[in-house]
């Protein structure tokens, strides 16, 4: 069976013993677990299933839980992504997914919250007090049946015109383990492939293919239903009991029934992490209150 998960850290715990050509290190901080991981050759990302590069998955508090904006997940988040980006430069950020479907709609709304600053130039920014800060653009390009746009295709042509040190791509996820939905953040150098999350993988979103680096960072919103069948049970389905599930019910994709509230929450989180991570002449007060 084909065990269907977007996280290097669920990948690796899919092999009992230790991958050649793949690096695991786990730390604490505070409350918060990072597990990093690192793929280091071709044959290490041919076992693991993941492309060569950095994955850093921070496991945090649940996201739908009643417990506040979580300042210290945030604050870790935004530290781990800074050794991600370069020094300097813009940065192009862009939350993929499709805003009118909740369990997709991590990227447009996390884009919604950050710090445009690439407009604000000259005497206006000194005027304002804003002359430090770091470039900025801010990018939600919905989806290719809402444009009959690749992703990748405006992605690219924006990258070309206004030439970012980085791009950050935000999107869902999915995870193959019920207790990773909405309580795990992964960060990644590999980039993207968008609609990875539920199963609709397009053109792919990478250093490859931008010519520049791409961070991709999400928080797994769904899992297939055979996937959660055998996270349940322990066991891979037979053959008869797939038949009698097909066409529909393998195919089914789910969401936890507080997924708006997961949702908004990731996307104040997320987005927080990566507005303290680029502009780091502002504390973490002024930016909330920037972008409230």
């Amino acid at each position: 069976m084909n065990i269907r998960t977007d996280l290097a850290v669920e990948a690796r715990e899919l092999h009992a013993e230790n991958i050649d050509g793949v690096e695991n290190e786990e730390i604490k901080r505070g409350n918060i677990t990072i597990s990093k991981i690192t793929v280091i050759n071709e044959a290490g990302a041919k076992a693991l299933g993941k492309p060569v590069g950095r994955y850093i998955t921070a496991d945090i508090a649940p996201l739908s839980e009643d417990s506040g904006f979580d300042s210290e997940a945030a604050g870790v988040l935004s530290e781990e992504l800074e050794n991600l980006l370069p020094k300097d430069g813009a940065v192009l950020v862009t939350g993929l997914g499709n805003n009118d479907i909740t369990p997709d709609a991590l990227g447009p709304k996390t884009a919604s919250h950050i710090l445009a600053t690439r407009h604000i130039t000259g005497e206006t920014a000194k005027l304002a007090g804003l002359d430090n800060l770091r470039k900025v653009a801010v990018l939600a390009p919905g989806v290719l049946g809402q444009t009959g746009i690749e992703t990748g295709e405006i992605i690219a042509g924006i990258a070309a015109k206004i030439r970012p040190a980085a791009v950050i791509v935000i999107d869902a996820l999915a995870s193959h383990r019920l207790k990773r939905l909405g309580c795990t953040v992964q960060m990644t150098d590999t980039g993207i492939s968008p609609g990875s999350g539920v199963g609709n993988n397009r053109k792919e979103i990478s250093k490859a293919t931008l010519g520049i680096p791409v961070i991709a960072i999400g928080v797994p919103t769904v899992v297939e239903a055979s996937t959660l069948a055998y996270d349940i049970t322990g066991s891979e389905p037979d053959s008869k009991r797939l038949s009698e599930i097909e066409p529909r019910g393998s195919k089914m994709i789910v969401t936890p029934r507080e997924i708006d509230t997961l949702i908004s929450r990731a996307a104040a989180l997320i987005s927080h992490a990566i507005n303290c991570a680029l502009q780091k002449s502002l504390s973490p007060d002024d930016l909330m209150m920037l972008v409230s």
